[in-house]
């Protein structure tokens, strides 16, 4: 039997902002047969965003071959990569001014390389109609082979992303098919791999899963040590009764103290912590502060 989801505290609750501008992307978008993850998580941060010229752009199209329990994207086989969508989405970066853009995809096992050189063609064409626009990364694990990553890494993202979503005790049975080894070894290999080009590595994860404090210690030491400077601290929401349930809401003055946490003591270069955090929100000021630490003395 599903466990009855807890009443939203008055912190979670944003209320509709958009109209026209909302409206001109949506058309926009559809046009180009592009979604984003912001319309499709329905993130409650979406009109601050669009506002700030920041997207997030879904490749690879919206069935995953992944069925992890934190997570509504669809699970199945999915159909061939579009082979349009690079430049779909240089000419949505290009026609919508776009400052920052953050690339994500569902995990796609059935292909060869993972999905590694659809990433590095897509950074390539944004490069090539948008080359002031900054350009993040988040990628699954690429069943960690070394060589999808550098194949993506090649391409010189600004920032290579790749969440490790929660503590070690918690990955087998909420994230599928994945490993929190395997995510901190591919976190390392692209703090190796990227350090060449200034890359910088970002992570993230959730609370509110029913993990402890101690592993949250645990967690934030094991993502320093393989690299990651840039962190993104959230609230678990489930998407429905039937995904896994949810343990607690997290008070903002808590995440408030892990972002204190991660940078005084753990070492990390920017934070952005909060309830209504999701991996892409503040990624343009993130790496900012990340980069130039000195202009930014707080970003939590």
């Amino acid at each position: 039997m599903s466990t009855p989801r807890k009443r939203l505290p008055e912190w979670l609750r944003v209320s509709y902002r958009g109209g026209r501008a909302r409206q001109e992307v949506k058309e926009l978008l559809k046009g180009l047969r592009l979604h984003t993850v912001c319309e499709s998580a329905t993130c409650p941060n979406l009109c601050e965003c669009w506002g700030r010229h920041t997207a997030t752009f879904m490749l690879l199209g919206s069935v995953c071959t992944r069925d992890c329990r934190f997570c509504d994207v669809p699970h199945g086989t999915p159909p061939p990569p579009d082979g349009k969508e690079p430049e779909n989405v240089a000419e949505a970066a290009e026609r919508l001014a776009l400052r920052y853009v953050v690339l994500t995809c569902v995990t796609r096992d059935d292909l060869v390389d993972g999905g590694a050189g659809h990433f590095a063609a897509t950074v390539n064409a944004i490069r090539a109609r948008a080359p002031e626009t900054q350009i993040e990364v988040l990628t699954s694990d690429f069943g960690g082979r070394e060589e999808d990553l550098a194949t993506v890494l090649q391409a010189r993202p600004d920032v290579f992303n790749h969440n490790i979503e929660t503590v070690g005790r918690l990955t087998p049975e909420i994230r599928s098919h994945a490993s929190y080894r395997r995510s901190l070894t591919v976190l390392a290999n692209a703090t190796r791999l990227g350090q060449a080009h200034n890359i910088a590595v970002k992570s993230g994860f959730m609370l509110g899963l029913g993990e402890t404090d101690d592993e949250i210690r645990t967690l934030l030491g094991d993502l320093r040590e393989a690299g990651v400077s840039i962190l993104t601290i959230g609230q678990y929401l489930p998407p429905s009764a039937n995904h896994w349930p949810l343990a607690r809401y997290a008070p903002p003055e808590e995440f408030d103290e892990w972002a204190r946490i991660a940078k005084e003591e753990v070492g990390f270069s920017s934070v952005v912590s909060g309830p209504l955090v999701r991996s892409s929100y503040m990624a343009d000021q993130a790496v900012e502060a990340a980069l130039h630490p000195a202009d930014n003395p707080s970003d939590a």
